[in-house]
C-alpha cells in the first residue's frame, strides 16, 4: 500500500511540471516565498492566485510546510494514529479505500485530519473515518443518489456528506463500494 501511495505522490509531482512548466522545487521555493501563511492560506493563495488545483496546491503546501509544522503530527502520523490500539484490525479497510482512491486521477488527494481522512478532488468527495473498533465509516457525497442497501443516508454521521457505508472487513471494499467512490469523485 506504501508503495502505490508514494507512486501516486510522484505521479503527481511529474503532472505538475507537465501541467504548469515548473518543477516541484520551483513551486516550492515560490510557495515558501509567500511568506509565513498558515497551510490552508497558501493552498489558497497557491489556487487563486497561481491557478493550481486544490490537489497540486496541497502537495506544494505539504513539500513548502515540511512534514511538521508546530509540531502537530499530519499525514500518516495522523492515519497512524487513528488505527492505534484497538482499531489497528481496521487499517487494512482504509488502506484499501486509499488504494482505490490513489488510482482515480493525480488531483485525487487523501487529507488527513484528527479523527478521519478526507478525500479530496478540487472539493471534498469523501471521507474515511474508524467510527468504532469494529467500523469502519465511508461517507460520500453523491448528491441526487438515493440511499439504497448499503449505500445508507448520511443521517447524524456527518454532515459534510450525503450518504455513509459502513465497512467491518477489507472484503467490505468491492467493485460496487469502488464505484461509488468513483462517482462521487467524478462528480468533485
Amino acid at each position: 500500500m506504501a508503495d502505490k501511495v508514494e507512486a501516486a505522490g510522484q505521479s503527481m509531482i511529474r503532472n505538475l511540471e507537465e501541467k504548469t512548466g515548473k518543477t516541484m522545487a520551483e513551486w516550492v521555493s515560490l510557495a515558501k516565498g509567500l511568506g509565513a501563511l498558515k497551510h490552508g492560506q497558501l493552498i489558497k493563495a497557491l489556487k487563486q492566485d497561481h491557478g493550481l488545483t486544490h490537489g497540486y496546491a496541497n502537495l506544494v503546501a505539504h513539500a513548502a510546510k515540511g512534514v511538521r509544522s508546530e509540531g502537530a503530527p499530519q499525514g500518516d502520523e495522523l492515519v497512524v494514529a487513528q488505527y492505534a490500539g484497538t482499531k489497528a484490525p481496521l487499517r487494512p479497510i482504509y488502506d484499501a479505500i486509499a488504494a482505490a482512491v490513489s488510482g482515480f486521477g493525480a488531483d485525487a488527494s487523501l487529507a488527513p485530519k484528527k479523527s478521519y481522512v478526507s478525500l479530496r478532488r478540487s472539493k471534498q468527495f469523501g471521507l474515511v473515518q474508524p467510527s468504532t473498533r469494529t467500523r469502519v465509516d465511508l461517507g460520500l457525497n453523491l448528491k441526487g443518489r438515493a440511499p439504497e442497501g448499503r449505500l445508507e443516508a448520511s443521517g447524524s454521521f456527518n454532515s459534510m456528506v450525503s450518504h455513509r457505508v459502513r465497512l467491518a472487513g477489507v472484503s467490505d471494499v468491492d467493485a460496487e463500494v469502488v464505484q461509488w467512490l468513483r462517482d462521487a469523485y467524478d462528480d468533485a
